[in-house]
């Protein structure tokens, strides 16, 4: 499951709680479209702003409506003693495998990243995943840190921040930090404007935030370049560059969720508050981009 497209749906809401109708459409365009895996309650899931009891809703919504497609359920949170019940809330419920970013307010240190993977993985039966995610949990991986977590039982893979575009530095630094885990723990490349690069320098696997969505494109650039097919993929990735613009300038969450309003997918709001979503002229600029992608699924 730590290979392919790991595909990393909206999880749809308002102040009266979450929209499950909705999740489950998005769910159903990501079974018909057969992706590798499904990511759930990740930063596009907004974890975060979820209380234990509707993290595990969404859980149980996706595991039973996952078509035997692996679910991987993000179970980070401030707290040791919260993730631990997350983990087991996850493994109750059927999940496939778990999601865990260093989450804090208080600035970690590597000590106590590492404490917390060790602790947590000490109480999985399921696969984890490492989440590096330094642009929303203000902490940085050291490779040692990361060679050093890697080799705790159950970690199977490292969802790693876009790589560099350029394909020599990306290669590079895929070869620098996969010196440092074992062979059997997969590099999964997010930031999805960096997927094809990222898959060409040696990733296994894209984290795809746009994949929650438009599942179909995404495997389409998936299968190509891990095929070999990477002009082919490039191509596919650069008609996608305005979305990938829009990304930079609005953030990945707020466009995927207007995405999913426009398409009648959701209602409109989509996100927690404090969240807002996108302004008129950023849905117009949208919109325009749509009507040229001409995006189904």
């Amino acid at each position: 499951m730590f290979t392919g497209l790991s595909a990393f749906p909206l999880t749809p809401m308002n102040e009266s709680g979450i929209a499950e109708k909705a999740f489950i459409r998005l769910l159903k365009r990501l079974t018909s479209a057969r992706v590798d895996s499904i990511g759930v309650l990740g930063s596009t899931g907004s974890y975060v702003y979820l209380n234990r009891e509707e993290r595990l809703r969404v859980t149980q919504l996706a595991i039973e409506y996952a078509e035997g497609i692996p679910v991987m359920i993000g179970i980070s949170a401030l707290r040791t003693r919260d993730v631990l019940q997350l983990a087991e809330d996850a493994q109750k419920a059927g999940a496939n495998g778990v999601l865990l970013a260093p989450v804090s307010y208080q600035q970690l240190t590597e000590d106590e990243v590492f404490s917390l993977y060790e602790t947590v993985t000490n109480s999985l039966t399921v696969p984890l995943c490492v989440y590096d995610n330094p642009s929303t949990t203000h902490f940085r991986f050291s490779d040692e840190l990361h060679g050093k977590i890697a080799r705790l039982q159950h970690v199977r893979s490292i969802k790693i921040p876009g790589v560099p575009r350029d394909l020599v530095s990306a290669r590079e630094r895929v070869e620098q930090l996969r010196a440092h885990i074992p062979p059997d723990v997969t590099l999964g490349v997010s930031g999805d404007a960096y997927a094809t690069v990222g898959l060409n320098a040696g990733c296994e696997a894209w984290y795809s935030v746009l994949g929650g969505l438009y599942p179909d494109i995404c495997i389409k650039i998936t299968r190509s370049t891990l095929a070999g097919r990477s002009v082919e993929a490039e191509s596919q990735s650069a008609r996608l560059d305005p979305l990938w613009n829009m990304f930079q300038k609005y953030g990945s969450l707020r466009v995927v969720a207007a995405l999913a309003e426009m398409q009648g997918l959701t209602d409109n709001p989509s996100l927690p508050l404090p969240l807002q979503g996108l302004n008129e002229i950023a849905r117009r600029e949208l919109a325009n981009i749509l009507t040229g992608l001409e995006l189904n699924s």
